[in-house]
Order: structure tokens, then C-alpha cells, then sequence
């Protein structure tokens, strides 16, 4: 079960207009034996991308149907993260010999039943249990997807391919969560799990009668998977998403309850800032991995280190809805890191690439976790919605430490290797 990391990082950052011409370019025959199968298995990465995101801003509403506080109710998206971290290792090891195919059946069906059991949830530790349950399939579905579509592209189509994949994920930031943040607002959070339910049924349907059956030739070394684990820097750098991440996550679950209290600001313009997060996180994919193309490691620096000062920002553009959607913005282009920090973790590790993928997902999904716990415990002692935003900057500069650990590292084994 071994993939390249930076090809799944490569793949990501490729513009859509890319994916349009690989479609169009492509023959009728192979448009339904290739392409086809990719865009079902977008529809899956579609389907988690709002499972993921799109509960975030409806905390509100989640906060006013079991009456709780924005904090209790940020557990929702805290159980998620503990979800995919489960998840993501522990299906890596039981699918390790299971037909592709047949998992992402499995992993489509879990997302399914997960999202309909929290559209009925009658207590808000019910419905945390539930979102468990739905981060369980997340890293799995994602690393077998991009096998599959690894497999199926021609000679040097491979990352646009992928990419196509991931576009399931990206339409779903800038699109899918908008939507669904106005279909809650106007009928009910529920309604919109359920409707998340409903697409995962027909992702099955649809994986069932496109996606070809893909069986495993080579199940993944265990032992070589989890020698990975055994490097420092392996951690280290890691540790940049396990924590920085964690001031994206802070901000972007509360967001809402800002725009509403804080911002006092009609509720439809929860929608635009949700879709200002997901064109920065586009754009910032493609940007911050143009300049990281010379220096990754001094790039990742320089954006932690910005991402700082937009988190402190974000406490005083609170006031304004014009600065708060430019904040937004420029907080999902720190997201563009991740590709970056994929492509430092594969240099460091020639070898195993499916316990490195598990782990970042594992590291962002903990991040997913640690930032709305932070800010959630700020609320509770009686902070202000945006004051989030100090939380945040906290855990960049965190993750901005762990950068100037593997920097170090990366120094020393350098010289190391020069004198030997």
C-alpha cells in the first residue's frame, strides 16, 4: 500500500483548468474506462470534505439544539479528528491485502451510515460518538483512492490523475460547506448530515459500477512502514502540523459563532467567509508551493511565521466583515503548507510512504482536534469569539518551534554526512 507522498502533494496543487483538459483531451472509450472512475472517487473525497468542514459552521445551530455552550458543541468537531487519527493507521494495517475496490466500498459505507446515525443523534455525546465514527474511514478512503488512480494513469498523467481525486476536496471547501452552511441555516444542521449520508450511498453505487477492481500485488512491508517511525525528523517536521495546524483549526471552528457575535453580521455571510477559506486554500496550495520550489525549508519558516501575525490579526479584523473575509482568506493560504511539509517528509524518508501518509492525516485530524479544544477552554473561561485568534497565533508559533527543531536536525545531518 505504498504511495509517493510528493506526488499526492504534487497532484493537489495542479489547477483545475488542468483537470478540465485531461477530460477533454481524453478519448470517449477512455473517458469511461479512466476518467470516469476518478471523478466517482472524487465524489467520495467531496463527501468527506463536507463532512469534515461543514459542521464547523453549524456549531451554532448544533450549540442551540442540545442547548450547550459553542465550547461543548466544538467537541463535535474534536471527535471527528480523534476519528481519523483511529482510523487512518488502524485501516492502513486491516485493508493491507483487501481488493482497493471492495475498501472503498467499505470506507464509502461507513461514511454513509456514520452521517446518518448523526442526522437522527438525540444528545450532543451521542453525536460526538457518531462523528468518531465518521473520521474513521477519512485517511483510508483518501490513501486508496489515490492508489487506484496511481494505477489506472497513463504514462505521465499520474499527479493529473490524482489530482482529480483531490478535486472532490477542494470543491467542497469553496463550494459544497457554503452550501451547506445555507441549507442549515435555513432548514436544519441535520438535513444537511443526512443529505451527506445520501451521497455517500450513491458513491458506493457509483464505485460499485465505474471503479475497476483493483486488486493488492504488493501488500506493504509492516516492518519497513513502521521503521519510519523511528526517525526523528520523521517527528519533527511532522510536529509542524500536529501543532501549527492547530491555529487554522482554532479560528475556523468558531468562525461562525465570530460572524455573528463578534461581527454581528447577517448569517448568509457565514457562507462567503467559508468560501473566502476555501479559495485561500486553493490559491495558497499553488503559491506557497511555487516558492517552496527553491527553499521548502525556509519557506515553511517564513509562512509560519505570517500565519502568526493573521492570526493576531484576526482578533481586531473580528470588527469588520470586509477585513475578517481578507483574514479568512489568507488563513486557508497557510493551508498551502501542507503539501510542502508532505514533500520535507518524503525527503527525509525514502521508505515508508503509507505510515507517512497515515501520520499526516493523523497529525492534521490531532490538529483538528487540539486547536477547537484550545479556543473552546479560552470561551469557557469567558473570552470573546475572536480573542480565538491569540489561541491560534500561539499554536503557529508553536509549530514555527518544531520548524526551528528540524531545521536544526537538518543542519547537523548535513554536516554530518559533509565530514564523512
Amino acid at each position: 500500500m505504498s504511495y509517493n507522498v510528493f506526488v499526492i502533494a504534487e497532484a493537489y496543487i495542479i489547477p483545475h483548468h488542468q483537470i478540465y483538459k485531461v477530460f477533454m483531451s481524453a478519448s470517449p472509450s477512455n473517458r469511461s474506462t479512466v476518467i470516469w472512475p476518478m471523478l466517482v472517487m472524487a465524489l467520495g473525497t467531496f463527501v468527506l470534505g463536507l463532512t469534515e468542514f461543514s459542521s464547523m459552521s453549524m456549531l451554532p445551530l448544533i450549540a442551540e439544539t442540545y442547548a450547550v455552550t459553542p465550547s461543548m458543541a466544538g467537541n463535535v468537531i474534536s471527535g471527528y479528528a480523534i476519528g481519523v487519527v483511529i482510523g487512518a493507521p488502524s485501516f492502513m494495517l486491516l485493508t493491507n491485502k483487501t481488493n482497493r475496490r471492495t475498501a472503498l466500498i467499505i470506507f464509502a459505507a461507513m461514511m454513509c451510515i456514520a452521517n446518518g446515525l448523526s442526522a437522527i443523534a438525540s444528545s450532543l455525546p451521542e453525536l460526538v460518538f457518531y462523528r468518531v465514527l465518521s473520521g474513521l474511514p477519512h485517511g483510508a478512503y483518501f490513501g486508496t483512492a489515490l492508489l487506484i488512480a496511481a494505477s489506472m494513469a497513463p504514462t505521465g498523467k499520474r499527479a493529473s490523475y490524482m489530482s482529480m481525486v483531490f478535486a472532490g476536496l477542494t470543491i467542497a471547501t469553496i463550494v459544497g460547506v457554503p452550501m451547506a452552511t445555507l441549507i442549515g441555516q435555513n432548514m436544519s444542521w441535520r438535513v444537511c448530515m443526512a443529505i451527506v449520508a445520501v451521497l455517500a450511498l450513491i458513491t458506493i453505487a457509483l464505485i460499485y459500477l465505474f471503479v475497476p477492481s483493483s486488486p493488492v500485488t504488493t501488500p506493504t512491508n509492516l516492518r519497513e512502514e513502521f521503521g519510519v517511525l523511528k526517525n526523528k525528523l520523521v517527528w519533527s517536521i511532522s510536529g509542524i502540523i500536529f501543532v501549527g495546524f492547530g491555529g487554522v483549526f482554532c479560528i475556523y471552528t468558531y468562525l461562525a459563532d465570530t460572524i455573528l457575535n463578534v461581527t454581528h453580521s447577517p448569517e448568509v455571510t457565514i457562507s462567503v467567509a467559508m468560501m473566502m477559506f476555501g479559495i485561500g486554500t486553493t490559491i495558497g496550495n499553488w503559491f506557497i508551493s511555487k516558492l517552496a520550489d527553491k527553499s521548502p525549508l525556509r519557506t515553511t519558516g517564513i509562512a509560519l511565521l505570517c500565519s502568526v501575525g493573521v492570526a493576531v490579526m484576526y482578533v481586531f479584523a473580528a470588527s469588520n466583515i470586509w477585513w475578517l473575509y481578507l483574514t479568512v482568506f489568507l488563513l486557508g493560504a497557510s493551508v498551502g503548507l501542507a503539501a510542502v511539509i508532505q514533500s520535507m517528509l518524503l525527503d527525509v524518508s525514502p521508505t515508508g510512504h503509507a505510515m507517512i501518509g497515515a501520520l499526516v492525516q493523523c497529525a492534521f485530524n490531532t490538529a483538528n482536534a487540539i486547536g477547537p479544544m484550545l479556543g473552546g477552554a479560552l470561551l469557557a473561561s469567558g473570552a470573546s469569539f475572536n480573542e480565538t485568534g491569540y489561541v491560534s497565533a500561539m499554536l503557529f508559533f508553536g509549530g514555527f518551534i518544531m520548524w526551528a527543531l528540524s531545521y536544526l536536525q537538518l543542519r547537523n545531518r548535513n554536516l554530518t554526512l559533509a565530514t564523512s
